[in-house]
């Protein structure tokens, strides 16, 4: 039998976790005695594998004093992992991480986890539990909320909501207290890097949509994505992001760093990632969205890239796309592409109290284009545009704007509506856009 097949004892896994933490704690409370500084986590992380390997390598010594059957070979390295793992990661969470088919995984408590594996049209498998009760189950989503983001977040009946990007890129949301149980949503990145000859690939997008697409990143458009939750916001903006030039500089605000663009050098050098920092358990401290996005413009950005808009930070990224930060990305939840002028202007009525007519004044001058993905029953529920609308200005009080690329009556996919000029066309033939010959195959990594 393999060492993977032999199953984790987790109450093994429980009782040597806690051993090494009281010996993390002993070194703790000894640094302090001397007046040492305090370890980084990456120091006191190396720590816990050394605590690690001596108390696996001490439970093998004592299977063998007390005559017992060793396990299979590579065994111990599996119990290690699964006590770090236990300690700073997802626990016995990490093997469901580690399954590249897995597209989202949904707990509503301990014991009831459900999965979705990618090409299976949204359908739920029940799966086995993850923590033997709810507290282990908040205990491990505690241990991530200190160790996997750029922040600590905490997770307790004070601060029941996390928001959390984990290392493999997945986006994790949590709540307690609201709900009987725990409920953990975990969303997989199985596409970390997009670029907009995959999204051709996966039919999400035609040539014409892709060369229409670089153009405007090019031109150096200000546009915002729009769709449901899971509809492939992010993974369009990815596409879009990776047609910037790569010597631009890129100032990146989210929640919960989800982007990673600091990972993938060779495509962006120069990017500064922001990510919103919680108050302390009394209220104090912390930077807020709109907060950091007004702070970009003292970083001299070449592009503000915003995650996601979902609320104070409205106002400050129309004023930063209005005056001078050309080039913007963001995205945004929406019922249709028409649906986010009215969201924008809720935000900013609910947020900073303007009025309606001041608002869509303010993103006829910010927005120039908005794109829509859902997901499509005419495609199996496969994820695609389906509509593209140009801002052209602002009259009686609200945007007006045109429907430049609308669905598609076959497919549903946005095609484009030749009847309807587009406005900023001038601009997208400087960068080589060709309207009339069907788009512009030259975008980045097209290969043409």
């Amino acid at each position: 039998m393999t060492a993977a097949a032999v199953p984790v004892d987790y109450r093994l896994v429980r009782r040597l976790q806690a051993q090494v933490a009281d010996e993390i704690t002993s070194d703790r409370q000894l640094r302090e005695t001397q007046q040492l500084p305090e370890r980084t986590v990456a120091d006191e992380q190396q720590l816990a594998w050394r605590f690690i390997a001596a108390a696996v390598q001490q439970h093998m010594q004592d299977l063998l004093a007390a005559g017992s059957e060793l396990p299979v070979a590579a065994y111990d390295e599996r119990l290690a992992d699964a006590i770090y793992a236990a300690m700073y990661g997802a626990g016995q969470l990490q093997e469901l991480l580690d399954d590249g088919d897995i597209e989202n995984i949904d707990i509503n408590g301990c014991d009831e986890v459900w999965v979705t594996y990618a090409g299976t049209r949204g359908k739920e498998r029940l799966t086995r539990p993850i923590a033997a009760t709810d507290d282990d189950l908040v205990n491990m989503v505690q241990n991530l909320g200190a160790y996997a983001g750029l922040n600590a977040r905490p997770f307790t009946p004070a601060n029941p909501e996390l928001d959390l990007r984990l290392g493999d890129g997945s986006r994790l949301s949590a709540v307690m207290s609201a709900t009987e149980r725990p409920v953990v949503s975990i969303r997989r990145n199985r596409h970390p890097q997009m670029f907009l000859n995959k999204l051709i690939d996966l039919e999400t997008i035609d040539e014409e949509l892709a060369g229409f697409f670089a153009a405007a990143v090019a031109a150096r458009c200000n546009v915002m994505v729009a769709g449901a939750t899971d509809a492939g916001k992010t993974t369009l903006l990815r596409a879009l992001i990776n047609c910037i030039p790569p010597d631009e500089r890129i100032v990146t605000v989210e929640r919960a760093l989800e982007l990673g663009l600091r990972r993938h050098p060779e495509l962006h050098a120069d990017v500064v990632e922001f990510e919103e920092v919680l108050p302390d358990a009394d209220g104090k401290g912390g930077i807020t969205m709109d907060q950091l996005v007004r702070r970009t413009r003292r970083h001299n950005p070449s592009r503000v890239i915003v995650g996601e808009v979902l609320g104070p930070e409205v106002v400050q990224m129309l004023s930063a796309m209005s005056q001078g930060n050309d080039g913007s990305l963001s995205t945004i939840h929406a019922r249709n592409a028409d649906d986010v002028f009215h969201k924008l202007a809720t935000y900013a009525a609910q947020f900073e109290r303007l009025d309606f007519p001041v608002t869509h004044s303010l993103i006829a001058s910010s927005i120039d284009f908005v794109a829509f993905v859902r997901k499509n029953p005419l495609m199996a529920g496969r994820r695609v545009v389906s509509e593209v609308v140009e801002v052209t200005g602002w009259d009686q009080g609200r945007v007006t704007r045109s429907h430049i690329f609308v669905p598609s009556p076959v497919d549903g996919r946005a095609e484009r509506a030749v009847e309807v000029q587009i406005m900023r066309a001038k601009g997208l033939a400087a960068v080589g856009y060709d309207d009339t010959a069907g788009g512009w195959g030259g975008w980045p990594g097209s290969g043409r």
